[in-house]
């Protein structure tokens, strides 16, 4: 199964979702490859913290391969590095991937990605991609090469408004050049039960038949620890009320 966490808006939590569902997933003895193809790395950071050298392998340099011939070009495991979680291995992003963008746009090489994810699908049970917070080439390639799509949402009216847009541009790619993808449901991140706000704004996406899945996540400070000391909550706290609803919401993905 592959699978793109993506929204156009910054801060809803796609690193934190990505990272935390993947570890999930591998923990269960899943093999799992995270491809990261946000220019800041956070999912990065994330998953490898002090473990990921500097000049590593990653998703720049798949990229930057697709723009030069090669008899024998690389394989998509030639990208690949380990982390420290068992079965979890990462394709790593890095600065370059924002010098890169214009030339692959330009060349269309957006195909490339879902061409290296077939080429791997014996390796690994699932994949999990973390987008950049734009419609860009990176997003657009991640979305030709995915199967489903999460769409996390912060509980806000603005975002609120901005989905339609969103599940109108996912449908597109979809139609145009990509049949196997769907939308698998919207992630509702940082919930406050006990705020009016937050639960006005999701019963208006209830109402507007909209895909929300269950569990809600819940905002907790527990998280930033979790991103500070690269340890998804899986590994830092397995009973915390955080982990357990990702991990349900991980379980009712099926």
């Amino acid at each position: 199964m592959r699978r793109v966490v993506f929204n156009q808006k910054g801060g809803v939590g796609k690193s934190t979702i990505t990272s935390n569902l993947a570890a999930i997933a591998a923990a269960s003895g899943q093999r799992v490859l995270v491809i990261d193809l946000d220019c800041q790395a956070n999912t990065s950071r994330y998953l490898a913290g002090d473990a990921l050298e500097d000049g590593a392998p990653g998703s720049a340099d798949f990229f930057e391969s697709t723009l030069k011939f090669s008899v024998r070009p690389p394989a998509a495991t030639d990208f690949v590095v380990e982390t420290p979680w068992e079965n979890l291995h990462l394709m790593p992003a890095s600065a370059e991937l924002d010098e890169l963008h214009g030339k692959l746009e330009s060349r269309y090489k957006i195909y490339k990605l879902r061409d290296a994810l077939t080429a791997l699908a014996d390796d690994y049970d699932q994949i999990w991609i973390d987008t950049p917070p734009a419609l860009n080439f990176y997003t657009r390639s991640a979305l030709i090469a995915a199967q489903g799509c999460l769409i996390p949402f912060d509980c806000d009216d603005f975002s609120r408004r901005a989905l339609y847009g969103l599940l109108e541009a996912v449908d597109e790619i979809r139609a145009d050049h990509a049949p196997e993808l769907g939308v698998e449901g919207i992630v509702v991140n940082q919930f406050q039960a006990r705020a009016a706000l937050p639960q006005r704004v999701v019963q208006e996406l209830l109402d507007e038949g909209l895909p929300v899945l269950q569990p809600y996540l819940s905002s907790s400070v527990k998280v930033k620890e979790s991103h500070e000391l690269s340890r998804p909550m899986i590994h830092l706290d397995a009973r915390h009320k955080l982990t357990q609803e990702l991990v349900a919401l991980y379980e009712s993905l099926g």
